[in-house]
Parts: C-alpha cells; structure tokens; sequence
C-alpha cells in the first residue's frame, strides 16, 4: 500500500496550490486506474467501467509522453514515484 500512500501525500501537499500541473493529474489518473482495476477484478462484465479504464489510460499516456518530451528527468522521477512502467516509444 507504499503506492496509495505516496498518492494520498502528493494530493494532500498540492490540493491548493498546484491541480493543473502534469505530476498531479498523472498520479490522480494512476490512482483512478488502481480503484476501477480492483474493481473489475469484482465485476468482470462490467462493460462500461472497461471503457472508463481505457479512456483514463489513454488520457494518462498523453500526459506521460508530453511530459517525456518537455522534461525527461520529470518525467523519470515521476515514473519511479508512481510504480509504473515506462512507455514504449515508437
């Protein structure tokens, strides 16, 4: 539960002041992604928290890639924080 927490911290320090920028709505997206997986480990046919999960991952990569572009040590940093893997580059 280091994942959760780290969440939570993050959240709590930058509720005021900073929502906009790409380290929150990422780790707001990563935290979004964790609820409804464990969720549909539940409820396996529940069709349209699938297609919620996919949007969100989607929106999710978008900001990952514009932040690997714009500042990659960011965007690293980020990346160990969260607990998630890399994107593949193409």
């Amino acid at each position: 539960m280091v994942k959760n927490s780290f969440i939570s911290v993050i959240s709590q320090e930058e509720k005021k002041e900073n929502r906009g920028s790409v380290e929150f709505q990422v780790s707001s997206f990563t935290n979004k992604i964790r609820r409804l997986t464990s969720h549909l480990q539940l409820h396996k046919k529940d069709y349209l928290s699938q297609r919620g999960l996919r949007k969100i991952l989607g929106k999710r990569q978008r900001l990952l890639s514009y932040l690997s572009k714009k500042n990659r040590i960011r965007y690293k940093e980020l990346i160990n924080q969260l607990a998630i893997r890399e994107s593949k580059t193409r």
